[in-house]
């Protein structure tokens, strides 16, 4: 399968159309527009569907002036997300050190290109957030902190001369010493995964859009329904009534299914609307009666 178009720091994938006529006598003539290629990537695989846990824990100081250790483990609920997606994020920071530690996470971009058997990377953060400062002996969690994925180029891991690969990092800015960093693959792909959760708020969001014409058809005041006689008059009604059969001799009913001589009634047609009821219930008027204590 083709690779998809990218442009990167050090090179490129690109795909052109080019028509050529070609006369005898005459120097070819010869046209060209660029095409934009996309291989996609389903992110609702078994193998990105997967979490990822990481987890890590650094010693503050050096030799006898440590002064404790922070520990980072985090966590996210599957490998593969699209475009415009928002990661959650699930960690837990505990620092025992004496300094105020602040916890970020990022996005990472790394490209990396292969020629004449050397390689060359670039990496560049793409987005990122920050969390709350946390101090001395304090711990703090992310329920699913988000983190949203901007517009960028697809994953590219099956091409031979470009490689476009994502991670998540949740890292630790620590003063004085070297950050605490854990590092989560992330494969960014072009079909988004479809959960249950989704697919029930778009069905009820389609329900409620397909249902709102109802308000709008519907009369404040509706009106009454037409008379029968006005619809269908006796002349017509008396043409469309069959005469009765005949009576059919017992024996040659056992002969014939039983269902070939059910006679078909026909009904008189309905009083004709009123709303004024023709026979009121007779109510008893109850005169009060006093007495005297």
């Amino acid at each position: 399968p083709l690779v998809t178009s990218f442009t990167g720091k050090y090179g490129s994938i690109q795909y052109y159309v080019k028509a050529v006529l070609e006369r005898p006598a005459v120097p070819d003539q010869s046209v060209q527009a660029e095409l934009q290629v996309i291989s996609h990537i389903d992110v609702s695989s078994p193998a990105l569907l997967t979490p990822v846990l990481r987890s890590q824990e650094k010693m503050v100081g050096c030799w006898f002036f440590t002064s404790g250790p922070v520990s980072l483990s985090a966590k996210i609920e599957r490998k593969g997300y699209c475009n415009g997606e928002a990661i959650p994020i699930y960690a837990e920071i505990e620092n025992c050190s004496s300094r105020l530690i602040v916890p970020k996470a990022a996005i990472f971009q790394t490209q990396t290109y292969l020629a004449s058997g050397k390689t060359k990377t670039f990496r560049q953060m793409v987005a990122n957030v920050r969390g709350n400062h946390i101090a001395s002996g304090s711990t703090d969690t992310w329920n699913g902190k988000t983190l949203k994925i901007p517009p960028v180029s697809p994953s590219i891991l099956d091409c031979c001369i470009i490689r476009v690969e994502y991670s998540l990092a949740v890292y630790i800015h620590i003063p004085g010493a070297k950050k605490l960093m854990i590092e989560m693959p992330l494969v960014i792909g072009t079909i988004p995964c479809i959960g249950f959760s989704s697919r029930n708020s778009s069905i009820t969001s389609q329900f409620s859009m397909d249902m709102s014409w109802l308000a709008l058809t519907m009369p404040e005041h509706p009106e009454a329904p037409p008379n029968y006689a006005d619809v269908v008059s006796e002349e017509e009604f008396s043409r469309h009534v069959p005469a009765y059969p005949p009576p059919i001799d017992c024996e040659e009913q056992l002969c014939c299914p039983v269902f070939a001589y059910i006679q078909e009634f026909r009904f008189q047609p309905p009083p004709l609307y009123s709303e004024i009821d023709p026979h009121p219930t007779d109510v008893e008027e109850v005169q009060p009666v006093s007495f005297m204590l």
